[in-house]
């Protein structure tokens, strides 16, 4: 992720660059002839369509009295496909706090057909609330067809002046042009970050006399007029293996950083760690909850406490806290925390998860901190100045005689110093209130193994039967029970038979199921049903389920760095006893391929005696990021297990 800060000083910022002197109007409901015309883009000649024009118009004003933000949005998108065009219902955002909400106002939205135009009406809008303190306004444009142009438009009126969201500047279709203007009274300052890759092609400033009136005050403020915008911008396509799209799409993002009075005093809004450090040490949301080691004290059973070894007393402590309290999938680190309580109720979001956790920890005499994070689904917090909307949850960061550990006890199913995939995320914000706080890298788990052995034997009749042992750790054992876990026995059966019809599988046994501490193990008999041709059996050895079953690069280019989010190796054993039934006409060649830098190795071998063949088959990503310009050698890393895998069978002949 790349970004850039851009400063406005006072109200003395004049530049320029590129700015458009001839851009055509846009005026809502009406469409421009060439607009009409478009029948496919000629920089995307794929795309099922095309956003022709959209612009966010930012100011201050004073509405019903009050000094309000107010966010004018107009968007123009053309269907060239209508049968694959995905984009024909749309969801605005809006924020409420308590009693207080922001307000979305003067709303339109149309479909153009020619000299037709379908109104949405007020009916078909409505509201859904996601979480505490976000709602949707959510709304679907009617008779889409071929040629259609969808056009909407709206005001957005908010008492809250930090909520200066930005812009981005790409999208999910391609984008011809994409502006934010904004027009902010010069007391109001703001830091700006140029978010991605992408370089603007309109990027100019000014000031404007006179541009905000406040009822009751005689002088008018001068504010900066800024115009950001960017030309043909591609779309934005989701890649496997990535981390969120929200650090590489073009964005501008603000940041208020200080309002100056009438009076020219000033008050800070933009804070220093040391100004967050301090307000959360008393925050009654967070350093607050801090406080009830004593009751944690009396509430934890004795016989957790009280184990010597201060890594096993640790670990108790995790897992009694993981399995007293449930998660309500709701994050919350800013409000609405309440330890005490929701450890009482045996159930809370996941900061009183947490907080509970590092409590009991404390109670218990270990060094326990928070440590903010933002989940792999979110854009990587800025590090140029605290921006606390970054962060979305809190972990618990512990360290014993120097040894660090990352604890998230909302999982059932993560095992001690292992954090849900969705907290890999680069790294942390670690709270400590008397040092001071600093970034701590999320490093996860280095061992993640898929281990299989398989042993077949030929009966009499040439059917191969035997047995399959599975072993899993790490992150991947953490998969294997969340998938198995809430599922009977001959249902886990059904769905590994539904992954392979040659085989018959029976005689499930599983091992370590709330164990935690110990590899998940899966054991189990099957037999094939593989048909000759012929004389011939052409024998795939690996018949059952692989870690990686496709080539996730098959695109030939990347766009975007590559992450796994934990390095991954896969050992697989496949012992096969002919029984004076079969003799070996062919096998494939043994391989051996390495990644650059020792990321990766893959290596299959095939040894062959009378009556016996033994594979050894080993996949390792030593690394589990990679840069963008690693994806050919990954595609062909993967191409080659896959033919390994699927393509290349041992032939044998009937004897």
């Amino acid at each position: 992720m790349k970004f850039k800060t851009l400063l406005f000083i006072g109200c003395l910022l004049f530049f320029s660059h590129s700015y458009p002197q001839l851009l055509p109007i846009h005026t809502f409901g009406e469409p421009l002839n060439e607009e009409f015309n478009m029948t496919s883009y000629s920089k995307d000649p794929e795309a099922a369509g095309v956003v022709l024009y959209e612009r966010g118009n930012y100011t201050v004003d004073a509405a019903d009295g009050y000094i309000r933000l107010i966010k004018e949005v107009h968007r123009k998108i053309k269907v060239f496909d209508a049968k694959n065009f995905k984009y024909s219902s749309f969801e605005i955002p809006y924020y409420r706090e308590n009693e207080v909400q922001e307000n979305i106002k003067d709303f339109k939205a149309v479909t153009h057909n020619g000299k037709s135009k379908v109104y949405v009406g007020e009916n078909a809008f409505f509201d859904v609330k996601e979480g505490k303190n976000f709602a949707f306004k959510k709304f679907t444009f009617a008779n889409v067809q071929d040629g259609s142009i969808l056009e909407y438009s709206y005001r957005l009126e908010t008492p809250y002046l930090r909520r200066l969201d930005g812009w981005t500047f790409m999208n999910d279709l391609p984008t011809i042009y994409s502006e934010l203007h904004t027009e902010i009274p010069g007391n109001y300052r703001y830091n700006r970050v140029l978010y991605g890759d992408r370089k603007l092609d309109i990027n100019h400033a000014a000031i404007k006399l006179s541009c905000f009136h406040l009822p009751g005050f005689k002088l008018a403020a001068d504010c900066e007029s800024a115009t950001y915008a960017m030309k043909y911008v591609p779309a934005f396509r989701e890649e496997k293996y990535m981390l969120s799209k929200e650090n590489y799409m073009p964005a501008m993002k603000f940041e208020l950083r200080d309002i100056v009075q009438i009076d020219e005093s000033k008050i800070a809004i933009a804070e220093t760690w040391d100004d967050v450090d301090r307000g959360f040490r008393y925050d009654k949301d967070l350093g607050r909850q801090l406080k009830y080691t004593s009751f944690f004290m009396e509430q934890i059973p004795t016989s957790v406490t009280s184990v010597l070894d201060e890594l096993e007393r640790a670990k108790a402590i995790y897992y009694y806290i993981q399995q007293e309290m449930v998660w309500n999938k709701e994050t919350q680190i800013l409000q609405d925390i309440r330890v005490k309580e929701a450890f009482e109720k045996k159930a809370g979001n996941s900061s009183e998860i947490n907080l509970a956790l590092i409590n009991a920890l404390e109670a218990a005499g270990l060094n326990a901190k928070i440590m903010l994070i933002a989940t792999r689904d979110k854009a990587l917090p800025t590090k140029q100045y605290p921006v606390m909307t970054d962060f979305n949850y809190a972990v618990v960061f512990l360290t014993i005689n120097n040894e660090k550990y990352l604890l998230d006890a909302t999982d059932k199913h993560t095992p001690f110093g292992v954090l849900p995939f969705r907290d890999l995320n680069v790294e942390g914000r670690v709270l400590d209130f008397k040092k001071g706080s600093y970034w701590e890298p999320i490093s996860p788990l280095a061992k993640n193994m898929h281990y299989v052995n398989m042993q077949l034997s030929a009966n009499e009749s040439g059917i191969f039967t035997g047995k399959v042992s599975e072993v899993s750790t790490g992150y991947i054992s953490v998969a294997k029970r969340m998938e198995n876990n809430n599922f009977r026995k001959d249902e886990i059966l059904k769905m590994k038979q539904s992954r392979n019809e040659s085989l018959d599988i029976k005689n499930l046994a599983t091992e370590n199921e709330k164990d935690l501490e110990q590899p998940y193990k899966e054991n189990y008999d099957v037999s094939m049903h593989e048909q000759p041709v012929g004389e011939k059996l052409f024998l795939y050895p690996f018949l059952m389920e692989t870690f990686f079953s496709e080539n996730p690069f098959t695109e030939t280019k990347r766009l975007y760095p590559i992450d796994f989010g934990f390095p991954i190796m896969n050992n697989y054993l496949v012992s096969i006893t002919l029984n004076n039934q079969y003799q070996v006409e062919k096998v494939p060649a043994n391989k051996l391929l390495k990644l650059p830098e020792n990321d990766g190795e893959l290596s299959v071998v095939y040894d062959v005696s009378p009556d016996k063949v033994n594979i050894r088959l080993s996949v390792k990503l030593n690394n589990q990021k990679f840069a963008a310009d690693a994806h050919q050698s990954l595609k062909e890393f993967f191409s080659e297990l896959i033919k390994i895998q699927s393509d290349q069978p041992i032939e044998l002949k009937r004897i």
